[in-house]
Parts: structure tokens; sequence; C-alpha cells
């Protein structure tokens, strides 16, 4: 079952310095006020009282900034504030989101204490090369070490990755892939880089220093790695961006593989991949009908119908009708000529 995950953003707060993509209060549409207790509590009450609230199966996400490099007072007191609604059963637990370098015992044990169940690391990639461009102030030995010590401590480990760096290329994104599977933790987002207005990032690209992906190199790049994730029994549950209100202004992102349903289309790449071997050779059919799971057929058809013209494209024949088939198992379909 999909967890009901409340956020609270804490854009950079606790970062070191800024890396070189990143503007947390535009991806989030938050200010950078101080997060405190009293914040945190007025978004949890808000929470409980939605109707889409999801009593037993939320949790409360500490997101945007490098939550284990807050002071261990301000951990505690945000940590604090949840716990009540931790007692009453409201929350399943807490995660939090930080930086590979920023983990120490006492704060493992402060967030033990305090409930946190999942911590989601900013690992973005395995290449230091690739990590420095990006002035992100860690290596990719400190992954490895934060990995294994949430891991020993308990805690469900996510890892938050971004290919398009500056430096980065398909085959080190990949290499990335491969060292994160060897990590092995619970689960996986992919964030293609983006070129947002004010960033160091937007210096490189508007220098000409700097190349973003394009969507379709996005694409593929990222249906391919969650490919190999997934075969590894690593779910990837996000990828590309939230849409925010401050994000899609006109003139916030310059540049870079941003789409509203980047996930989709990777989704339908990936199945497009899949059903391939399933299609008629080109200029056998002229008209057809195809019929798969009724789960699939948003894949089947991709955004705005792409994946019908992409059917077209590949078989030569005009795609008369979609129709579900609750016989077939998924990632099967049925061709049948009109």
């Amino acid at each position: 079952m999909k967890k009901c995950i409340v956020p609270v953003f804490i854009p950079n707060q606790g970062c070191p310095h800024q890396c070189l993509f990143c503007d947390q209060e535009k991806i989030t549409s938050e200010k950078g006020r101080q997060i405190d207790g009293s914040s945190v509590r007025t978004t949890i009450e808000k929470a409980v009282h939605s109707k889409k609230f999801d009593s037993g199966n939320a949790e409360l996400a500490f997101y945007g900034g490098t939550f284990t490099s807050l002071e261990t007072s301000r951990m505690n007191e945000l940590l604090d504030t949840v716990a009540p609604y931790l007692h009453k059963g409201l929350f399943s637990g807490i995660r939090v989101s930080t930086r590979p370098d920023s983990l120490d015992q006492e704060r493992l044990e402060i967030m033990k204490r305090g409930g946190v169940r999942t911590v989601e690391l900013g690992v973005q990639s395995m290449d230091d090369g690739v990590l420095s461009l990006s002035a992100r102030g860690h290596t990719a030995k400190d992954s490895e070490r934060a990995v294994h010590l949430l891991r020993d401590a308990g805690f469900c480990v996510g890892v938050q990755l971004m290919p398009g760096l500056p430096g980065d290329t398909r085959g080190t994104f990949l290499s990335t892939i491969d060292r994160v599977i060897g990590l092995a933790p619970d689960m996986a987002r992919i964030y293609p880089a983006l070129v947002i207005s004010g960033t160091g990032l937007a210096r490189l690209y508007q220098s000409g220093k700097y190349r973003p992906l394009t969507l379709d190199q996005a694409v593929e790049m990222c249906a391919e790695s969650c490919g190999r994730l997934e075969k590894a029994a690593i779910p990837v549950i996000r990828m590309g961006l939230m849409s925010s209100p401050t994000l899609v202004e006109p003139g916030q992102i310059l540049a870079g593989p941003w789409h509203e349903a980047f996930g989709f289309l990777v989704r339908s790449t990936m199945y497009r991949k899949q059903i391939e071997p399933q299609l008629p050779p080109r200029g056998k059919r002229h008209k057809i009908r195809i019929r798969a799971s009724n789960r699939e057929i948003p894949l089947l058809r991709g955004y705005r119908n792409e994946g019908l013209e992409w059917i077209s494209s590949q078989t030569g024949a005009q795609v008369l009708a979609v129709e579900p088939d609750q016989t077939l198992p998924l990632g099967r379909i049925r061709v049948e000529s009109v």
C-alpha cells in the first residue's frame, strides 16, 4: 500500500553550502523561514484533519534540507513535536532527507529515539569527479559509509540520484546505478538535473560550459536505470521533480529535461521496450486492434497517445482500437487484425 506522506519542507536548512544545481525554495515553493515545533504542529494539524489523511498509513517527512546537520537541539525539537501524533497511531513513522557526510552516532540515536524510520540520502552520483564538479562536498565513499551506518542502525534507506550533472555521461551514471545496486538500498528516486535560475548550474549553462540532458536522453537514461534497479528489487519511488507553483513560473527552469509527467514518460518507455518483441513485423498488417491488461492501457497509449503513434511507426499499421483483456498477464499484449 502506498504511503500517505505529509511533507514538512525545511529548504536548505542544515545545508553546509549551496550545491551547484540547488534552489530548494523554488523547488518546494517554501521560503527559507526557520522551521520550528510550532510550524510543524500547524502542518500536522492541517493534514490530520484533511479528508485525504490516511491514519496509520501516514508518514511525516522532513524534506528539502539536511536534517542531520541541524543542531541537535533543533532535531530534538522537531521530532518531539511529532511524538504525540506517533503515540496516537496517526503516523507510522518519520522520514528525513540528509547528506551522506552528515551522519554520526549521536544523530543516529536521536533519530532512532524520535521515531525516524526512513532516511533518504542525497547521493546524486557515485562518481567523485561528478560530485566535485557539482560542489556536493562529499565523496562516493561517504555515500557507501552512510548506507552501511543507516542499515546497521536499522533504518530503511533511500537514495536520491541525479543524472545529467556536470561531467556526467550515460556511462558514468549507469556505473553509479551499478554501485548503488551493490549497496542494496530499500528504495531510490531519480531526479534528472535541471538548470534553475539563480543557481551555479545556471551560470555554467549561460556561459556555455554546461549542456543539460535533452528530454529524450533523460527518459532513455532513466528507463535503463529504473529497469536495472527494479530488477535488483530496489523500487524506484519517483522520477523527476514534483511540480511546484514557484518552480513552473516562467523563467525559473532555464533548460533541462523538465516535463510535468516525466515519471510516466519513463514508465511508458519501459513498457514499450517490453512489448516491442510482441508487435507484428512492419508491413505485415494494415489495421490492428490491441488488447492489454486494463491496468497497463495508460502505459500502452502513452502520454497524449504517443505510445500508439510509436506502435504505428514500428508496425506500419493503423491502431483502430485498444481494448482491455483481463485474461492477459501484465507485460503481455494481443495484436489482432481488423
